[in-house]
């Protein structure tokens, strides 16, 4: 018979239900109650080594201010010399997403989740937090097949705010992440959280993602337009409402109050009644660790992103399965995030190429062609940059070999390219420095 470990005298450990960067989360009973948790077991020196500290304290602080019906709810916080443990509600219905990734729902069943993530968000909203994560990952389901959110570990409390009442750090998942929260000028958490929500909607009601295209970078150019297409199945009511959801323009973007006054939204709606927060909510404080991490959201220095930009690919076949999108190319090109517009890149990139000992042979619609001077195993080596403007601030890089040998090209970009770009660099593809997507392997 399987021995099972007993933690803190009170919770009998089970099964592993999941495992993320920095934590494992198990099944368990209490053995006073009998009832089902989920307990996340944290390693204070993985904390400490990924400077995570203030990150887990905001989870823990938000989800003990949040107590709704449809937020997964944070029972209680123990610790160990070396471990943290959040006991959390059990939540037996497994990811939203996976109802999805079987096809599109109905729209009946799609509005009552999304009424269900709406009273949520409402609630987290008029409490100061934004959720900043909102993605079918994030969305559970219980035993009634009601919808929970999950995973506030991005999240965002009123006193990170600048002084304007916006956020700065850009932080999410990209697939789901609003266009201003890319810019660096600032944004409004909630906002951002109402475009996830868009993107989450369209989802359910299509079967698929609203942006897509044959790369990376032109997904990213048709959020930052708005830009997509309805499914012919979809309502003309619910295309309405999804179309003042995916507004570029945050300005011109539905608040959660022109949601729940839409005719669509409106059907069988019926507000779901909040639990009570406790007195000690906010007043008890953290105490699991020294504080070490100085990462504010109102940082004059721009903090790094904390997700890598490039991660959609991942982000998007994760249970859509829409890797064939990406997949047209076979040229493995690196790709990179900086803080330049197009124009100042395309000089930047002129002046590496001098630098380098390549010639640009090509010039033409932000894109550049560069050839390099000595004789490889199968000629000279040749690549092609293309940069696409995300952004008045914010553009990315595409580097792909167009001519040569393969292992040259690769060896050659480590060696050279690379630090030659050090100085315009903001996030490289495949970066592991980054808490909430650095752990890809792509």
């Amino acid at each position: 018979m399987e021995r099972r470990s007993i933690i803190l005298d009170k919770y009998e450990m089970g099964r592993l239900l999941g495992q993320g960067n920095f934590a494992k989360v198990y099944h368990a009973r209490n053995l006073a109650t009998n009832e089902a948790v989920a307990i996340k077991v944290i390693k204070k020196e993985k904390l400490k080594k990924e400077r995570l500290v203030k990150q887990i304290k905001r989870e823990v602080s938000v989800m003990r201010l949040v107590r709704h019906p449809h937020i997964v709810q944070l029972k209680e916080v123990m610790a160990t010399k070396g471990k943290i443990f959040l006991v959390m509600e059990y939540v037996r219905g497994g990811e939203l997403f996976s109802k999805v990734a079987e096809g599109k729902l109905t729209e009946d069943l799609a509005r009552r989740y999304f009424q269900q993530l709406i009273s949520a968000v409402d609630f987290c909203h008029s409490r100061g937090v934004t959720h900043r994560d909102l993605k079918p990952e994030n969305l559970l389901l219980d035993h009634n097949h009601d919808l929970k959110v999950s995973d506030f570990g991005l999240s965002a409390l009123p006193d990170q705010r600048r002084a304007d009442g916006l956020l700065l750090t850009p932080c999410g998942t990209p697939a789901y992440v609003a266009p201003e929260v890319l810019k660096k000028k600032g944004y409004d958490g909630s906002k951002a959280d109402i475009w996830s929500c868009g993107v989450i909607l369209y989802a359910l009601l299509a079967g698929y993602l609203p942006f897509q295209g044959e790369n990376v970078m032109r997904i990213y150019r048709k959020a930052f337009r708005g830009d997509y297409a309805f499914p012919e199945w979809i309502s003309p009511q619910a295309k309405t409402l999804i179309s003042n959801l995916l507004v570029a323009d945050p300005a011109r973007r539905y608040s959660v109050p022109d949601i729940m006054n839409d005719p669509w939204f409106q059907v069988s709606f019926t507000r779901p009644i909040a639990f009570s927060i406790k007195e000690d909510a906010l007043a008890d404080p953290i105490h699991l660790l020294p504080d070490h991490d100085h990462d504010h959201d109102h940082d004059t220095k721009p903090a790094r992103p904390s997700y890598n930009a490039f991660e959609i690919i991942s982000s998007l076949s994760h249970g859509f399965d829409l890797r064939s999108l990406f997949e047209t190319s076979k040229r493995s090109p690196s790709v990179f995030l900086c803080k330049f517009s197009a124009s100042a890149v395309l000089g930047k990139l002129e002046a590496v190429a001098t630098k380098i000992n390549f010639r640009v042979t090509g010039k033409k619609d932000f894109a550049l062609r560069m050839q390099g001077a000595e004789e490889g195993r199968k000629g000279k080596l040749a690549m092609t940059v293309e940069v696409f403007e995300v952004a008045p601030a914010v553009a990315v890089v595409e580097f792909s070999k167009s001519a040569g040998d393969t292992l040259e090209y690769v060896k050659f970009c480590e060696d050279q390219v690379r630090p030659s770009l050090n100085d315009i660099v903001w996030s490289w593809q495949g970066d592991a420095n980054s808490y909430h997507t650095g752990h890809s392997n792509s």
